[in-house]
């Protein structure tokens, strides 16, 4: 919606827009883009012309469309899901996401995974074994380290320090 809006309001004609994708009808002259560029960062948004780029975000939407689905969905290895989604493979995708992240696809995934354990931890109000369950850690345990390994914390612990008044929450990003 933000992007269609920027691209009305600017008069620039496309003729697809969704999931993130708009196809333009015409290309854009220096100023045109600078002004598109302007208009997509007031939503907090950017123009992405870099494939690399367009990848790397790619596979973080499928990570956290991961989460979405049902644990008793996910049969495949992380990996291979998401060579199957991207239609890439695995280690072409690793590659492009280290040079353009500085990190591993791997590191992305479990930092996002405790990121929605913290979530289900809250809001939720799961137990540990539900959402270990739910994300489909191999057990509690596995889980337990994960967290403590991301930030610094048991799941314990973390419920009971934002149990506290001053407690504040803060993203992965």
């Amino acid at each position: 919606m933000a992007v269609q809006a920027v691209l009305d309001g600017l008069q620039i004609d496309y003729y697809v827009i969704g999931m993130g994708k708009v196809k333009l009808t015409a290309a854009l002259s220096t100023q045109q883009l600078q002004q598109l560029s302007e208009g997509l960062s007031y939503y907090k948004l950017e123009l992405m012309d870099n494939k690399k780029k367009i990848l790397t975000e790619q596979i973080k939407t499928v990570i956290i469309e991961l989460f979405e689905l049902p644990a008793k969905e996910m049969l495949l290895k992380f990996s291979e899901y998401l060579s199957n989604q991207l239609q890439y493979d695995y280690t072409y995708l690793a590659n492009i996401f280290s040079e353009t992240e500085g990190t591993t696809i791997e590191r992305c995934y479990i930092s996002y995974r405790i990121e929605r354990v913290k979530e289900l931890m809250l809001y939720e109000s799961f137990t540990i074994k539900e959402i270990s369950y739910q994300l489909n850690f191999s057990s509690v345990s596995h889980l337990s380290q994960q967290f403590k390994k991301v930030t610094g914390l048991t799941p314990a612990a973390f419920r009971k320090l934002c149990a506290s008044e001053d407690y504040e929450w803060r993203t992965c990003e």
